[in-house]
């Protein structure tokens, strides 16, 4: 007789099927996970319409927790504290991190006497995925004696040296600080408290106390869904085909991509899909120099509309210098289009020398000539991309389909619940 699935109350704050970035995260794990577990969601009010649409059955599978009178206005302070809409992001976390346990604290009091009364066997908290929010249920749960599992947490990655005029264009302010979430209160009971602790990134788990390390285990916090992801990328012949995809925003390097293709763009032997809009639109559109330069200017695509343009490329070039978790690496990759990134942080993690091409990160003059020697040796023969390009789609599918991430949480669920078997460090 099969043992039967463990059940599991998951906490995602942010969990919205129709959304993007950390929402996506927590709406993908929290349903993949149900493929092997019993799972109820437990998520904040705002997603409730768009969960329904998606065919769950409120009180059934999920349970949506009203804190608007503060979420609301934070979130208003928040936006007006950064100025600018999608920048000052560390601000927006700080403020979070300010408003976040009372949701919890809500939480608690619809769902704290089940979980006393031993109704799950796990209360797991996907998001946020900030390591600088602590938990008010970690503690709760210890002494109901149901484990709590946290993660994957994901952030906090630092502003590397000789680009402080792009933090500031970003208005991070206060990134210098960030080293001071370790001593906020609740953080170093919230580390105590979790049975486990999933790490979305190398960085992130090297910040945790070495006390904690015994039950810190790596899981990337992106995936990908091959339902939304499920084309071949088929570049045909030509020049060398490259895309980018993102904000056009200076950290994320469009300019720079631009700089380092110019000869191969003016020559015919490469040309570029940006696809993404930003406040650095006007400006590239100029450096591009016109119709007939080789770029294309997509603008903001939905969802299932960027493959269509990524799979048409051999090359997907992303000179970002600063991506935590790196959700556009991975979704080239499933396409099986090759990745060539800088060597820092989520890129850097997710990519080596069998499914992409990664440069060392250094100032803005050595990444641009990195770039443009890549991809003047790229240019010559991209036909040769396609056995890497077949590696990346081969360890998409092996890894990072959310269901294997799935997989691999459940074997921590297993050793949490069990003691058995131990996964490793990396799962």
């Amino acid at each position: 007789m099969s043992e039967r699935h463990p059940r599991i109350l998951v906490i995602a704050e942010a969990a919205h099927p129709e959304w993007v970035s950390v929402p996506l995260v927590g709406w993908s794990l929290a349903q993949a996970l149900r493929d092997v577990a019993d799972v109820h969601l437990v998520t904040q009010i705002r997603n409730r319409d768009a969960i329904l649409r998606a065919g769950l059955v409120e009180g059934r599978d999920f349970t949506a927790i009203d804190s608007e009178a503060l979420a609301r206005p934070m979130w208003k302070l928040a936006e007006t504290l950064r100025m600018g809409q999608g920048k000052g992001w560390t601000i927006v976390q700080a403020v979070s991190a300010l408003s976040y346990p009372y949701f919890e604290r809500l939480v608690w009091q619809r769902f704290g006497p089940e979980i006393a009364r031993g109704d799950y066997d796990i209360v797991h908290r996907i998001t946020p995925l900030s390591p600088t929010a602590a938990s008010f249920l970690a503690g709760k749960c210890a002494r109901a004696g149901v484990p709590f599992v946290l993660g994957p947490l994901n952030g906090g990655v630092p502003w590397p040296q000789g680009f402080d005029d792009i933090r500031r264009a970003e208005r991070e302010y206060l990134a210098p600080l960030r080293a001071a979430y370790k001593l906020l209160p609740g953080r170093g009971a919230t580390l105590h408290n979790a049975a486990a602790i999933l790490a979305g990134s190398r960085h992130t788990g090297s910040e945790l106390p070495a006390s904690a390390r015994h039950k810190v285990f790596w899981l990337p916090e992106n995936g990908i869904d091959p339902a939304r992801f499920n084309r071949v990328a088929a570049p045909g012949d030509g020049p060398l085909r490259a895309c980018f995809v993102g904000r056009l925003v200076p950290y994320k390097g469009p300019d720079m991509l631009l700089e380092a293709a110019a000869p191969l763009l003016r020559d015919g032997r490469m040309v570029l899909d940006i696809v993404g809009d930003g406040p650095m639109m006007p400006g590239l559109r100029a450096q591009a120099d016109g119709p007939g330069s080789g770029v294309t200017f997509h603008g903001w695509q939905p969802h299932e509309a960027v493959q269509d343009i990524l799979s048409r490329a051999h090359l997907f070039a992303f000179p970002s210098i600063r991506e935590f978790g790196g959700g556009a690496v991975l979704e080239a990759m499933a396409l099986g289009v090759v990745p060539l990134i800088v060597d820092y942080a989520g890129p850097g993690e997710l990519v080596d020398d069998s499914v992409g091409i990664k440069v060392p990160l250094g100032t803005r003059e050595a990444i641009t000539t990195r770039f443009a020697a890549e991809l003047a040796r790229l240019a010559k023969d991209p036909g040769a991309l396609a056995p890497m390009a077949q590696a990346a789609r081969d360890r998409v599918t092996q890894h990072y389909h959310w269901t294997r991430k799935a997989e691999k949480i459940a074997r921590v669920y297993d050793w949490v619940l069990k003691g058995r078997p131990e996964p490793k460090p990396d799962l």
